[in-house]
This record gives C-alpha cells, structure tokens and sequence, in this order.
C-alpha cells in the first residue's frame, strides 16, 4: 500500500454512526456496509479529509497494534471500500 495516498468519499455515499458503528448506504448500488469501531474511526478521519499516512500515525498512536498488522488491515479496508465505490485512492501531489 502507497501511504502517499489521498481518499476522496463518493458523493453517492452517506453514513450514520450507530452505537459506535458505522452503517454506510451507497445510494447508487442501494447496498448497505457496516464498520466496526476501528472502521468507524478510520471513517471519520476520511470524512476529515485524512489521507493514508495521517490514518496510519493516527491509527498507530491510538491503538495497541504492530505497523505491519495496521497497514495490512487499513490496506484491506481501503482496498475493499475503493472496489465497492465507497471511496476513491489517488497518488498524493
């Protein structure tokens, strides 16, 4: 995974936190994905404007996790929300 990376959120996405999780609907497909409290947190620095690294530090600072394990992870979140539309990756300028 490239941390030099920028997130951009889909303008056919909206989000809803409940009970610590996030529930997220794609207007376009009309599917339906849930986030954990750890997607919840990483979901929130995306709506922040966070890019991969800022993720990743802030990520690293906040939770009890090895850098490998963190960045296999956040890369399987990012991956799979990118393949579903949910976000778009784009190299840093």
């Amino acid at each position: 995974m490239n941390l030099n990376q920028v997130i951009t959120l889909s303008p056919k996405v909206i989000s809803q936190e409940l009970s610590g999780e996030t529930v997220i609907l794609d207007l376009e497909s009309e599917c339906y994905f849930g986030l954990d409290a750890v997607g919840t947190r990483i979901w929130h620095l995306i709506r922040e404007g966070a890019d991969v690294l800022t993720i990743y530090n802030t990520l690293l600072d906040e939770y009890n996790v090895e850098g490998e394990q963190l960045q296999a992870d956040l890369e399987a979140l990012l991956a799979d929300a990118s393949k579903r539309g949910l976000i778009t990756l784009q190299e840093a300028s």
